[in-house]
This record gives C-alpha cells, sequence and structure tokens, in this order.
C-alpha cells in the first residue's frame, strides 16, 4: 500500500521510538478498551437482566451480537483503511465505539442494547485492525517487536481482570458505568488520534470487491456462530455442525474467489511468505489452545474445587502477574535466541504449564499454585508475542495491508476456538472420568481437560519446528 502521506510516515520513521511509540500506545489503549469492554460484561448479565426484565441467558445476544459483528466486517478492514485513509477510520470508529458505549448505558429495553452492541462491533471491527496496521507500516523492523508488545498486552490483560473489574463495578456502582467509562476514555484517544495518527491511504484506490466480503464474511458469521453454539450448555450439536460445515464451504469459497478475483477484498500472496503461513497454521492453534486458559481457570476453582469467585479471581491474578513480567525481557530474549528456539523453548513451557494444571487439587498449596499460573503467563506472554511479531516479520510492505486482515481475521477465530475448545475438553474431560471411574475425585473433570487442552497445545507447536532456523532475523537482529 503506497502512502499518500509520504511526510508523515517519514516523520514517524524519523522520530524512532517517540512517534512510533506514541501512536503504538494510543493503539494499545483503544484496543484495551474494546477488550476489556467485550469481558467485563459477563459478570454484569444478571444485574442488567434485571433491569430489562429477561433472564441472564435471554441478554447473552448482547455479547453474540457484538461478536459476529466484528467477525463479518473485520475482513473488509484493510480495503476500508487504504480508501479513505488510517486517521479518518479509526477516529471514525473511536468515535462510533464511544457513542454506541454510551448509549448502551442509556438504553433501557433488549432491543435497544443489542442495537447498540452491533454499532459498537462495527467500531471495534475497524479500529483494532486499522490501528494494527498503522503500527506495522510505520515502525521500523528493530523496533517491531516492542510495538507487537505493546499491542499484543490487551488481548493477554483483559480476559483475566474483565470479570473481577466488571463485579467491582456492578456491585459498588451500577452495571451502566461499565459501558459510560469508555466515553471519556474514548474522546481522548480521537482527540490524541486526529493529532499524531498518520494518514495512510492507498494512492490506487481499488474496487470495493462485493462477491469477497459476501463470502468472507459469510464464512466468519457461520464460524464464529457454530463455535459459540458448541461453547454453550445446552446445545443441538446437529444445528452447530450443521453452521460450521456451512462456515468451511463458505470458507472454501471465499479462496477460490480470493484467488481468481482482479482486485480480491483480501489479496493471499501474502501466505507465500513462509513465516506468515507457519505463524497463521500452527500460531492460531497455539493462540486458540492459550486463550482457554483464562477460561478454564476460574471454572475449575470455583466449580471443580468450591471456591468462591473472590478466591478464583485472586489465583488467576497470577497469570497476569506473569504477562506483565515477561514484557521487558520478550524483545531481549527474541534477540538473544532467535524466534525459532525460543518459539520453541517456550511453546514447550506453555505446555507444560497447561498440562501440569491438572495435578492441582483443593489441598495445593497455594505458592505451588501461584507459581504454576505465574509460569504460565509469562509462557504464555512471550508465545503471543513472539507469534505475532514473526508473522509480519518478512511481509512486504506491499502486502501488510492484506496480511494484517488475515491475521486479525485468525485472531477472530482463535479467540472463539479458544473459549470452544475449553468447553469442550471440559466435557470431554467430564466423560472420561465416568468411564475410567474417577467421579470421586474432586474437579476431575476440569484436570483431564486440561490435558486434552495441552496435547492440542503440543499439535499446534509442531508447526512452529518447521520454522527455518534464520526466521525473522531481520526483525530479531540475534546477537549470536
Amino acid at each position: 500500500m503506497a502512502s499518500s502521506d509520504t511526510r508523515t510516515e517519514n516523520a514517524a520513521e524519523k522520530s524512532g521510538s517517540g512517534r512510533i511509540s506514541g501512536v503504538a500506545l494510543l493503539v494499545a489503549s483503544a484496543f484495551f478498551m474494546e477488550f476489556l469492554d467485550g469481558t467485563v460484561i459477563a459478570t454484569a448479565l444478571p444485574d442488567m437482566a434485571k433491569a430489562f426484565g429477561v433472564s441472564a441467558i435471554d441478554l447473552n445476544i448482547g455479547i453474540s451480537a457484538y461478536l459476529l459483528t466484528l467477525a463479518m466486517l473485520i475482513p473488509a478492514s484493510g480495503w476500508v483503511a487504504e480508501r479513505f485513509g488510517a486517521r479518518t477510520v479509526f477516529s471514525l470508529a473511536l468515535l462510533i465505539f464511544t457513542v454506541a458505549s454510551l448509549f448502551c448505558g442509556l438504553t433501557e429495553s433488549v432491543t435497544g442494547f443489542v442495537l447498540m452492541r452491533v454499532l459498537q462491533g462495527i467500531g471495534g471491527a475497524m479500529m483494532v485492525p486499522v490501528g494494527r496496521l498503522v503500527v506495522l507500516r510505520t515502525t521500523p523492523k528493530d523496533q517491531l517487536i516492542k510495538a507487537i508488545a505493546t499491542l499484543t498486552w490487551p488481548a493477554l490483560v483483559a480476559p483475566i481482570i474483565g470479570p473481577p473489574l466488571g463485579g467491582f463495578i456492578t456491585t459498588y456502582a451500577s452495571w451502566h458505568w461499565i459501558f459510560f467509562l469508555n466515553v471519556p476514555l474514548g474522546l481522548v484517544a480521537i482527540v490524541l488520534a486526529m493529532r499524531i495518527m498518520p494518514g495512510l491511504s492507498a494512492e490506487e484506490k481499488r474496487p470495493f470487491d462485493v462477491v469477497g466480503f459476501t463470502a468472507t464474511g459469510l464464512t466468519m458469521l457461520c464460524l464464529v456462530c457454530g463455535l459459540e453454539m458448541l461453547s454453550q450448555q445446552q446445545v443441538s450439536l446437529l444445528s452447530a455442525a450443521a453452521t460450521i460445515v456451512a462456515g468451511l464451504l463458505a470458507l472454501w469459497w471465499s479462496i477460490r474467489h480470493l484467488q481468481r478475483a482482479s482486485a480480491p477484498l483480501i489479496d493471499l500472496a501474502s501466505l507465500r511468505v513462509p513465516s506468515f503461513r507457519i505463524t497463521m497454521r500452527g500460531g492460531f492453534l497455539l493462540r486458540a489452545t492459550i486463550s482457554s486458559a483464562p477460561f478454564m481457570l476460574p471454572l475449575m476453582f470455583q466449580v471443580g474445587f468450591g471456591m468462591s469467585a473472590f478466591e478464583a479471581g485472586s489465583l488467576v491474578l497470577a497469570v497476569f502477574a506473569g504477562n506483565l513480567a515477561m514484557k521487558p525481557a520478550t524483545t531481549p530474549l527474541i534477540r538473544r535466541f532467535g524466534f525459532r528456539t525460543l518459539l520453541i523453548g517456550n511453546g514447550v513451557i506453555c505446555v507444560l504449564s497447561l498440562f501440569f494444571c491438572a495435578f492441582l487439587a483443593p489441598d495445593s498449596p497455594q505458592m505451588l499454585t501461584l507459581v504454576l499460573l505465574f509460569i504460565g503467563g509469562l509462557s504464555r506472554s512471550m508465545q503471543f508475542t513472539g507469534i505475532s511479531s514473526l508473522a509480519f516479520a518478512e511481509v512486504p510492505a506491499a502486502q501488510m495491508s492484506s496480511a494484517n486482515t488475515l491475521f486479525s481475521t485468525s485472531l477472530q477465530l482463535a479467540s472463539g476456538l479458544g473459549v470452544t475448545l475449553g468447553a469442550l475438553s471440559i466435557r470431554a474431560g467430564a466423560l472420561l472420568t465416568d468411564w475410567l471411574g474417577y467421579a470421586d475425585i474432586q474437579g476431575m473433570a476440569f484436570k483431564l481437560g486440561f490435558v486434552i487442552i495441552a496435547l492440542i497445545t503440543a499439535v499446534g507447536l509442531y508447526d512452529i519446528t518447521r520454522l527455518e532456523a534464520a526466521a525473522g532475523s531481520n526483525v530479531s537482529r540475534k546477537t549470536r
């Protein structure tokens, strides 16, 4: 994508850590606001349902509407940014998200709430991919790891601190403030975006690929919807399977069209880059399984071990501490060992940290549990950042927009798949528990569920071993 605002882009590159880190921090803050909004609402659903006069289960449609809107619109984000300019699109996305948040807090009906969640989804679908694209386009290669680490932490932190924060706000204020808090944050972000966000756009305007948008939108709609159906406790396996099969057929149609179209919505040429292809394939599975941990751990502590929500939340904060503690060491470690060696070694630690969760018990020493979860947080953070940095390390600048769109789409699917894999592994663990006669062991279904997740993580790790030894060396600048 050629820039129509070369002076802005060159200024960003020359300013090094100043301008680039400012843009990265702005984008990361917007990411955090968007990711946190998606996780904090879960604990507020019962109170919101009472206010609307419906059951909490009925209000789940608000979460589903948001996720499905995100899924359908993300594939078009690259084209929109190229067509109208990154600064304009990012600022408008922030404005839409902020206004929708305000009206989410003011609405008095389920219908109004769902409509505002759809509007929030429209803003989020443009905000996250376009923000990441700007950072990728304006960050020099030697600073890419640091920038990606900055963009990664919201996705790691929000699922962990979101539920307890939502509970705190709902208990000591009201659920409305979950949405009202986004308003001042969004307004500040809009002002900063207009001042420091580069106005990147394409000099050559591509026509909008209607067929590609329809095919990719249908793919994401069916796959995300099918995965969410599988993650529910009461589920029709036939309906879920039919929806996923429809999504896979739509995926085949999408790929076939995008390969043949003269001006495709998403250029698949970036998949010819070996490092990008492998991180999209094995990295997708790793992101999905690692994402299942924040979903499974609180359930195991509360349902399996009988802990209170506060006790479970306190323990899971050790994962959050590990995520933060790894950040300063990420860049030095990647430069010391290189991507391939570090991702394989750290991947093994990821597998083991998930596997050893199977040996936790209600009477396990609290310090032992905290150390295990802390190590899990360390490895989780490193793997997310390493994979995300390597994905774009060798992608040519001309293909960056489409690569970013593919990566954003993959992230959205991996997030949904993580919860689904967690739920399915727990159910499989329950079946194995009954079959093996271990029903008298407290939390055994969850223990076996973690074993299953660890094995799936190992499968994703195998693909990483196929990386070339020098993969991403232009970014890692391995010292020796």
